[in-house]
């Protein structure tokens, strides 16, 4: 008996542990199944779609990257909410995983900011020539390099002169008969000085009596020898340059102001700059003079700033960057961020947020830019006080418009978009016919002398956009040296009336851009100018035609997060010279150029 009840409680706990698991697996599995008809729960059970703007076959229920390229989901939508067809709609928690930001238009203080780059000079008012009084040969220099300094009176060659020589002996004859012609002997003195020789000098000779052959030639000023330009054994005439000196105890900077910034450079301006061989050191002063005349090769003008400099610190040819900032209409101009506005060379377009019954939606609005702030844009027309922009998440927007088939950027009027580009052996998908291949033809009708200035500009660009592909910095900056050369071989003087004019518009961003790339060492500063540049190259094939091109137009919807950006090749098969090896087949071919 005994032994059977301690059986018993060697297996009634297990057995009660297994009943209450079962009663506790059946009271939770019953509320699993139960409907869910919260509001809160509701929500998630109708949660948006997320798809890619360039693979739209793409569908996911949460956000996320792109399987295919790797680009960041969009909400698709839910278009049965009512409301406006031309926009928009999202659901909040949508805008917050798209990292959506507004912000309200108002008005504010306008600076406009200014980069400009420059060089230090010699101040020209104190350049001189060093000037032979005397005609005849130098026998000796004692000035032989340039960078020397020379000294006021400091004695700079010997000279022999057989026209000073006969002066000598005509001095000699009247200063045996000064007592009775004492203006001959005069005239006699006059003439030697009018050589620059000293009444000191005159006198030994006198005192001498004896012919001298050669004669000491004396610094007029003191400075730096910039430039030599003669030798030993040259023979010169009176008022001959010997030597160009300079005095560089101060200095000129001068900096290159391009035709469109020149309304916010002007005389009295204040620039900050700095020196590239004086790292940690900032200058402020004032822009002391502008030139009224710009140099028609480069279509820019010079700031000029003068400056002390103490220690000569200062040498002519050092490189400066400056800031110049001017206020333009204080508390009157609307002003908003770069990253609200998309801009695609003829239209620029912002997203405005509104709020209605049916939701929170955005709607495309096209706006006319005003001057660049830096980090800003004034908006001259299309925008009011008090509505709400989209600051960040406008390619978010705008991409889901297209994929809607709504009015975007690339698609003003709504419909089929081109959804989809080349990753290797993928095919893009379809595309509307704007970007189908097609035959270039000019906008003018130009001499074919400058269509082949044109085409040497090719090279070098392709050049530079395969240092791109292989993200090598310094051979993009080598190339973009080239290309900068042969855009100055550009002959604009062969343009007439609106080609003329058209062509003016390209030029400064081809040698902002090509500048840039040449001056830097970070390959995506580059590739950020190679944009800029890639858009100029092609408007001028559009409006002018180049000879004998057989060329692509490629496009990379990602560049630049997500922003976009094209670029020319020889090839037809894409290598993305923005991303390199990262994504080296990322792109489509937009046209062909014939």
């Amino acid at each position: 008996m005994e032994t059977k009840n301690i059986v018993a409680k060697k297996y009634l706990l297990p057995m009660s542990l297994l009943i209450v698991g079962i009663v506790v697996g059946w009271v939770f599995n019953s509320f699993t199944h139960q409907p869910i008809t919260t509001s809160s729960h509701q929500s998630i059970n109708t949660s948006e779609v997320w798809t890619c703007s360039m693979h739209p076959s793409v569908r996911q229920s949460e956000p996320g990257k792109c399987p295919i390229c790797g680009m960041d989901l969009i909400p698709l939508g839910n278009e049965d909410e009512g409301g406006d067809p031309m926009e928009v709609k999202m659901s909040e928690t949508a805008i917050k995983l798209a990292n959506i930001q507004t912000m309200t238009v108002g008005k504010g203080q306008s600076v406009k900011e200014v980069r400009l780059n420059g060089k230090v000079k010699a101040d020209e008012r104190r350049k001189s020539s060093q000037a032979a009084h005397i005609p005849g040969r130098i026998e000796q220099l004692l000035l032989n390099f340039t960078g020397e300094f020379v000294q006021k009176g400091q004695t700079i060659a010997q000279i022999y002169s057989p026209e000073l020589v006969t002066a000598q002996q005509e001095l000699f004859e009247a200063y045996k008969i000064k007592d009775s012609q004492p203006a001959l002997y005069a005239a006699a003195r006059e003439k030697l000085k009018n050589w620059k020789l000293s009444d000191k000098l005159i006198d030994v000779m006198i005192t001498s009596g004896k012919i001298q052959e050669r004669f000491p030639l004396q610094a007029d000023v003191s400075g730096i020898v910039l430039e030599r330009r003669v030798s030993v054994g040259d023979y010169v005439m009176r008022g001959a340059p010997l030597y160009d000196v300079a005095d560089l105890s101060s200095v000129w900077i001068l900096f290159d102001v391009y035709e469109s910034d020149l309304p916010w450079v002007k005389k009295g301006s204040d620039i900050s700059f700095t020196v590239q061989s004086l790292p940690g050191e900032t200058f402020a002063k004032k822009i002391s003079f502008v030139d009224p005349i710009l140099d028609p090769m480069t279509r820019v003008a010079s700031a000029r700033v003068e400056m002390s400099n103490p220690g000569l610190t200062l040498k002519p040819e050092m490189f400066a960057s400056g800031i110049v900032k001017s206020n333009l209409k204080s508390d009157k101009d609307i002003i908003v961020p770069k990253s609200a506005v998309m801009w695609t060379g003829e239209r620029s377009i912002v997203y405005l947020k509104t709020m209605n019954d049916s939701g929170i939606s955005f709607q495309l609005r096209e706006v006319t830019l005003g001057p660049s702030l830096g980090e800003a844009y004034v908006i001259k027309d299309g925008l009011n006080i008090g509505e709400e922009v989209v600051t960040n998440g406008t390619f978010t927007i705008d991409a889901a418009a297209q994929l809607a088939g709504k009015p975007s950027m690339m698609n003003p009027q709504g419909g089929a978009v081109m959804t989809g580009h080349n990753h290797g052996d993928m095919k893009p998908e379809n595309t509307t016919t704007d970007h189908s291949n097609h035959n270039m033809g000019a906008a003018f009708e130009v001499d074919n002398t400058f269509r082949m200035q044109l085409n040497d500009l090719l090279n070098p660009y392709l050049t530079m956009k395969d240092a791109f592909v292989k993200t090598n910095a310094a051979d993009a900056a080598s190339a973009a040296t080239a290309f900068a050369k042969a855009l100055q071989r550009v002959d604009m003087k062969l343009l007439k009336g609106d080609a003329h004019n058209s062509w003016m518009q390209i030029l400064e961003p081809l040698q902002i851009s090509a500048k840039t790339i040449s001056q830097s060492n970070d390959v995506e500063a580059q590739r950020t100018s190679f944009s800029t540049l890639s858009d100029n190259y092609y408007n001028a094939i559009q409006q002018f035609g180049i000879s004998g091109l057989q060329a692509y137009y490629q496009y990379c919807p990602m560049a630049f997060n997500n922003k976009g950006a094209y670029w020319i090749s020889k090839d037809k098969q894409i290598s993305n010279p923005y991303f390199g090896d990262k994504m080296m087949r990322c792109g489509v071919n937009k046209s062909e150029l014939n």
